[in-house]
């Protein structure tokens, strides 16, 4: 952590980490008008089964997470960041129409793989440029703001596709036709307002992913990266708490209506965590985001009507909250300027490996023993990466 003012103000955050935040809201808005309805989509449209929905959640986003691996070392050895931000988010964009035509499951995963390999694309090249126009004093807060942002994209699209289901008779393939008009803007937005600052380049570019360049990445970055990883088995797609609502008795329109109750929850406390952390201890912060996690995993576990699985999808959003710009922030600032693109992107190659098999996991728990065991199986994952984190502070106190 760095020492900050004892404000750390919006005001003090350069404009574009603004600019920055407002594209990832309008392609949230876009991608979660489809992604909220998705799998009811292919459950009682297409008759995929929770275990095909599962995989193709983990496919997907697995494939995001290891894209930024590339995305973020060729964002290093180029010196330039916003060029594949720009590639990314237009790939997004432009899968948004094969949902709307997509008559199988899958082409339904061939939509999904190019909209996650946009997101890959562009995840570590923006959180590395996002390090590189914020002071380190604000940077906590830098990414509290845009992941806040973000996730006011992300309740805003189940808004929207609520009531577009409503006005148009549950008709799934209209709502997807909309949601490309905010994929398109974000791309605009990100082109003509974002200025990429300037980096001093080397004589020669090197390759990041060198060993000798991998062997400047500290032992407390590569801690990062397990525990991220060991979070990401705890915290599989968000497509079973789709599902799990349904399951409870929510109408098929209202479906929408869970993302929006954790993301709102998640855009209210990600900017006030984020700001937290750039004053409180990281594995403190990070200790309570696993514990609310747990006991938003138990809950859902539990639930036996709709009302009750709002609650734990309220602290899934939460827990969000408290540790997703936090897990950034750790990245950032246990890595060297120079290699944050590759520290971003090894941070998300293992989380991307671990997201494929627990989302598969999941599916096939909720298939053979029921919905209760998934989230029973998340609860114990939480209590592994609780104990990796305590360890680790153990260890840590007994070398003082």
């Amino acid at each position: 952590m760095t020492d900050l003012p004892k404000e750390t103000r919006l005001r003090n955050i350069p404009p574009g980490i603004w600019a920055l935040g407002f594209v990832s809201m309008l392609m949230d808005i876009s991608s979660e008008m489809i992604h909220s309805l998705l799998p009811v989509f292919l459950v009682s449209v297409l008759g995929a089964s929770a275990f095909t929905v599962g995989l193709i959640e983990g496919v997907a986003e697995s494939a995001a997470l290891i894209v930024k691996v590339f995305s973020g070392t060729l964002s290093d050895y180029l010196g330039r960041r916003k060029m594949l931000a720009v590639i990314g988010y237009g790939l997004g964009a432009l899968s948004k129409p094969l949902f709307a035509i997509a008559t199988s499951a899958g082409m339904v995963l061939t939509a999904r793989f190019v909209d996650r390999i946009g997101k890959g694309v562009r995840g570590a090249p923006r959180d590395a440029l996002v390090a590189d126009i914020a002071p380190p004093g604000v940077r906590g807060a830098a990414y509290g703001l845009r992941q806040s942002l973000d996730t006011v994209g992300a309740f805003t699209g189940p808004l929207l596709a609520v009531g577009l289901m409503l006005l148009w008779a549950d008709d799934f393939r209209a709502v997807f036709w909309v949601a490309i008009i905010p994929g398109v803007l974000a791309v605009a937005l990100l082109f003509f307002g974002v200025q990429e600052p300037a980096r001093h380049p080397r004589e020669k570019p090197v390759n990041p992913i060198h060993w000798r360049e991998i062997k400047r990445l500290s032992g407390a970055y590569w801690w990062v990266v397990a525990i991220g990883a060991i979070f990401t088995l705890a915290r599989f797609s968000e497509a079973f708490l789709v599902l799990r609502a349904q399951q409870g008795g929510l109408p098929m329109a209202w479906v929408p209506l869970v993302l929006v109750a954790m993301n709102l929850v998640y855009a209210a406390s990600a900017y006030p965590f984020g700001k937290l952390s750039d004053s409180m201890s990281h594995t403190k912060l990070l200790t309570l985001g696993l514990i609310v996690l747990m006991v938003a995993d138990l809950v859902l576990a539990y639930a036996q009507s709709w009302g009750v699985v709002f609650v734990g999808v309220a602290l899934w959003g939460l827990h969000m909250g408290m540790t997703q710009g936090l897990l950034a922030t750790m990245v950032a600032d246990t890595a060297p300027a120079d290699l944050r693109g590759s520290a971003f992107g090894f941070f998300n190659l293992l989380s991307g490996l671990t997201m494929l098999v627990a989302s598969a996991l999941a599916g096939l728990l909720w298939d053979r023993l029921g919905p209760a065991f998934t989230f029973h199986a998340g609860a114990l994952f939480c209590a592994l990466a609780l104990a990796t984190v305590v360890l680790k502070r153990w260890g840590v106190r007994a070398s003082t």
